[in-house]
């Protein structure tokens, strides 16, 4: 898989959750993919200060992405 096919399977991931973030006040954007393993995120708007945003990292958004793309070993939250 190409790098441009990579962005676009983590993109579609994203955009698979980001109604279940925007219907909670916020919202998510990508920022890199570096060595075709870490994805770098950003959380916006309530997601910003939610208590729970670690938790959605891991088992909403990361569990997303890998689900697109399994070469993708950890997703993180640039603030």
């Amino acid at each position: 898989m190409t790098s441009e096919e990579l962005r676009e399977k983590v993109e579609l991931a994203l955009d698979e959750i980001r109604p279940f973030l925007q219907s909670d006040g916020g919202d998510i954007s990508l920022l890199s993919i570096e060595d075709d393993r870490l994805v770098k995120v950003q959380l916006q708007g309530a997601c910003v200060g939610c208590g729970v945003n670690q938790m959605t990292l891991k088992s909403g958004v990361e569990m997303t992405i890998k689900k697109h793309a399994p070469q993708i070993e950890q997703v993180i939250n640039i603030g």
